[in-house]
């Protein structure tokens, strides 16, 4: 047998990458036959992905592309608060705020991550086990299939934080839900549940995992205007809880327990569909629709890394180091505020930087505590 991985004795460091035997249709595993699972490992700080985590991603979704006993990759994070938050802040803001052409070359890393998702010769399926937000709703979307637990939540966070969805949301994400519904996500950047995921259409599959004395029940926080859905008869749910009803619905997420067991179920009996069909048809199959998203990201991918770039000056300078010096105790800085210097006339200097508590001194002030 010819050698086709890139890296063939590579072993990960930032990431895990693990081969699981298929199950069959007795729930027994297939002597030779597994799925390939890409853990993101950084459960710390939500899994979000570093610039070495990026590398080894690239890396593992080709080893798997090659392997002919994988017969589908899961793409998942550690633990079940979050599958991943996107790029990791901490380096945005102490490694590449205000150095454009280092942030051109990660966002050239980025882009080929994406790639690498969508150009796998297996089927992708992103095993949800936590929040998706930012890059990783987009890493996400790249994926074919997506299985999620229902407390999770979906988003962008592109305009609150210095910076653009265009690593995969601009072009992914009408595809999925629509113009309209696109543009509230990626403008405004308010979480939507995983049962309004699900039913916009961005999700496959959503199962529970709240345990509360001992049996699983919907996400509390997500069943206000549940309805019966004619066409299936099932209760559909949507809007988050407010007022009593969040108290209350808080209350029975602190007395239970999350367990991801349903979701694993339920990605495994997805792989075990997928094994059940003629391998190359299976992938030509899933490349004809692929190229739908691959029509937008590939006419769009450069430009926007370009437009990225040389926002590490302005916008995204400030914003990542926001969201990491927490100036005024917050995460993001005062937009009116930044507004109103914009529209005098300031331009983006180290005043105005200062003035916003973002300046050299204040990241310094940070990194040297």
């Amino acid at each position: 047998m010819s050698e086709h991985e890139l890296v063939p004795t590579y072993e990960f460091q930032h990431i895990l990458y693990e081969k699981r035997p298929v199950r069959g249709p007795d729930g027994g595993p297939v002597e030779g036959l597994y799925s390939a699972w890409i853990v993101l490992n950084n459960e710390r700080e939500l899994n979000s992905y570093s610039t070495e985590a990026v590398k080894e991603v690239i890396l593992a979704f080709r080893r798997a592309s090659v392997d002919d006993s994988v017969s589908a990759v899961v793409f998942t994070g550690k633990g079940s608060r979050s599958f991943c938050t996107g790029g990791n802040t901490r380096e945005y803001a102490t490694h590449y705020s205000g150095y454009p052409s280092r942030y051109r070359a990660y966002m050239r890393l980025f882009n080929d991550m994406v790639s690498a998702i969508l150009a796998c010769d297996k089927p992708t399926i992103c095993r949800v086990n936590g929040m998706r937000v930012g890059g990783g709703q987009e890493i996400g979307m790249a994926c074919d299939f997506s299985v999620a637990q229902d407390l999770a939540r979906f988003g962008q966070a592109g305009p609150k934080h210095g910076s653009a969805p265009d690593g995969g949301s601009t072009d992914f994400l009408p595809l999925f839900v629509g113009a309209e519904l696109a543009m509230v996500s990626c403008t405004l950047c308010e979480m939507w549940s995983a049962h309004k995921a699900k039913r916009v259409g961005l999700l496959t599959e959503i199962v529970p995992a709240l345990k509360v004395d001992g049996e699983f029940v919907p996400n509390p926080m997500a069943i206000t205007d549940r309805y019966i859905d004619p066409a299936s008869g099932e209760i559909v749910y949507g809007e988050p809880v407010s007022g009593a009803a969040r108290d209350a619905a808080k209350a029975l997420l602190a007395k239970g327990e999350v367990d991801l067991s349903k979701l694993d179920e339920a990605v495994e009996s997805l792989v075990t569909r997928l094994t059940a069909t003629m391998p190359d048809c299976l992938i030509k199959t899933i490349e004809g629709i692929r190229k739908h998203k691959l029509e937008h990201w590939d006419k769009n991918k450069e430009t926007n890394r370009a437009w990225l770039a040389l926002n590490m000056m302005t916008e995204a300078k400030a914003g990542f180091r926001a969201f990491h010096l927490k100036p005024g105790g917050k995460r993001e800085v005062d937009f009116f505020a930044l507004r109103q210097m914009l529209a005098s006339g300031r331009t983006w200097d180290d005043s105005l930087l200062k003035e916003l508590g973002v300046d050299d001194a204040a990241l310094a002030a940070k990194s040297d505590a």
